[in-house]
């Protein structure tokens, strides 16, 4: 399961864009648009995490869903 999220600061000023890798309720890694690269937060998300980090285009998409992602549930264009 993936979930997206994005949090809103100072209005819709500050966007911060989330993505979660869940598998059996747990979650493995996430990407965090403030840290800007994959987190594993378990040892089996670990090989996740660092094959998507060695994946410029994957990165590239992740950073680019504060402006995509998040951008369509504030209602902007």
């Amino acid at each position: 399961q993936a979930k997206h999220e994005c949090y809103f600061t100072n209005g819709t000023e500050r966007v911060r864009y989330l993505y979660r890798d869940i598998y059996d309720r747990q979650q493995l890694a996430h990407f965090d648009s403030d840290v800007g690269v994959y987190v594993a937060d378990t040892e089996l998300g670990r090989p996740d995490a660092e094959h998507w980090n060695k994946d410029p285009a994957e990165l590239a998409y992740r950073r680019a869903q504060v402006d995509t992602f998040c951008q369509s549930l504030r209602g902007g264009g």
